[in-house]
């Protein structure tokens, strides 16, 4: 991870228009739960305790030139309420994520200075109590913004039309998740060393296995998914993909748009 990021620190430097669009890294990882479900589709061998790496996200940094904006911890983990506190404090937009907590303990990770939900409804159980889970909770948390990935696969366009309007657009953020097969089609790609299948409608899983691994949508569509299919307007999509991000994460703020709409659907200029 250190010599990744690195490598980005290096490429950016040198490239203004990759700079602008590649501003800063979200870490998402090693710093999640190892347990089936909030894992997701990250190796388990990877999965790290904060208590016992207190450096990496040092290094991340440094490593970096200083460009990471979002961190990722699940908030059970030994020593991730400390890590949200510090990093916090240091202007890291901290998330919670891949996480199984309980509702106090997202209490005291917002209390610590978490501000994000990193793609909620997803990384988690796939069967949860019904109506009071870590889902629900953080739904419901007005301190913290969520991300979601509106690829109708990861989240059905019904549940996130209702999570918009829990969240508001003003604290919801649309993400991607895409992997290296976001925009290749059909067919069998990579995940990092691992072999994943994407189908014609383009969902994203492992051969033989009915579980997401990671997403092949791109930003754009995404946008469009949710202006068309979750009640919102273009206008609050597009932000939800480009303002409220970049102004969660004190980046500077992307050239304003506008949109046409026509039979034929939207077009930004």
């Amino acid at each position: 991870m250190v010599a990744r990021a690195k490598r980005y620190a290096q490429i950016v430097s040198t490239n203004a228009e990759l700079a602008a669009a590649l501003p800063a890294l979200h870490i998402e990882g090693p710093f999640i739960s190892p347990v089936d479900g909030p894992r997701g589709a990250h190796p388990k061998c990877h999965c790290k305790l904060p208590a016992g790496l207190v450096d990496l996200i040092d290094r991340l940094r440094d490593a970096a030139d200083g460009r990471i904006a979002i961190l990722t911890v699940a908030p059970e983990l030994p020593g991730a309420i400390d890590l949200i506190a510090r990093w916090s404090g240091q202007g890291l937009v901290m998330a919670i994520g891949h996480t199984q907590a309980s509702n106090d303990l997202l209490a005291e990770a917002v209390a610590a200075g978490a501000k994000l939900s990193t793609h909620l409804g997803n990384g988690s159980h796939q069967t949860l109590p019904r109506l009071d889970n870590y889902v629900q909770t953080q739904l419901a948390d007005d301190g913290l913004h969520a991300s979601f990935i509106a690829d109708g696969h990861h989240i059905p366009f019904t549940t996130l039309k209702n999570f918009l309007r829990a969240k508001t657009p003003s604290r919801s953020i649309l993400v991607s998740d895409a992997i290296a097969a976001a925009g290749l089609g059909p067919g069998e790609h990579t995940l990092g060393r691992l072999k994943v299948e994407v189908s014609p409608d383009g969902r994203v899983s492992h051969p033989g296995q009915a579980n997401l691994a990671g997403a092949a949508l791109t930003l754009d569509k995404a946008v469009v998914n949710a202006a068309t299919h979750c009640d919102v307007s273009f206008a609050q999509a597009w932000a939800m993909a480009s303002t409220i991000p970049a102004r969660l994460a004190n980046l500077p703020a992307p050239p304003p748009v506008t949109v046409n709409v026509s039979e034929e659907g939207f077009a930004a200029e």
